[in-house]
C-alpha cells in the first residue's frame, strides 16, 4: 500500500483565497480534509498556533508543513 499524504485544510466561507486553494487542489485531483472554522470555533486555538498567531486562511497542513495564505496572499 502506498503512502498517503495527509492534508488538511483550514478555511473560512469569507474567504476567497480558501475557495482558489480548495478549487486547485480539486483540479490537482489531491485529497484533503476541510475544516471550516466558522462552524468549529473550537479549532481556532489549534490554527492561531499554526499561523504563528495570524487570523488568516486558508492554513494547509501537508503532513509536518504548514503553509499560510495561498500564493502568498491571504
Amino acid at each position: 500500500m502506498a503512502n498517503t499524504v495527509v492534508r488538511t485544510l483550514y478555511t473560512h466561507p469569507a474567504c476567497s483565497y480558501s475557495d482558489a486553494l480548495r478549487q486547485e487542489l480539486v483540479s490537482d485531483g489531491l485529497v484533503f480534509t476541510e475544516v471550516d472554522i466558522s462552524e468549529r470555533l473550537d479549532l481556532i486555538p489549534e490554527v492561531l498556533a499554526l499561523t504563528g498567531g495570524e487570523r488568516i486562511t486558508p492554513v494547509m497542513v501537508t503532513g509536518d508543513i504548514v503553509t499560510v495564505g495561498f500564493r502568498g496572499a491571504g
